[in-house]
């Protein structure tokens, strides 16, 4: 997973995987998914990030499962 935001044109985008992309989806004006031939999700590109998202405050954790 690749996470890319683009300060000039104020633009996110969200890679899952590597996977080929077979078709792309506006979800409204600003989202766009692109899906591979099985219809997994490849990517995600938000145009106008820090309108639509709280890019300023993000933030990453991995938990791992813990044995009991």
């Amino acid at each position: 997973m690749k996470i890319t935001y683009f300060k000039d044109t104020d633009t996110l985008m969200v890679n899952f995987n590597d996977n080929e992309i077979a078709h792309t989806r506006d979800l409204n004006e600003n989202v766009l998914i692109e899906l591979d031939k099985n219809g997994a999700v490849v990517s995600m590109t938000i145009e106008h990030a820090q309108q639509q998202t709280e890019i300023q405050n993000f933030s990453f954790n991995r938990v791992e499962n813990k044995a009991i």
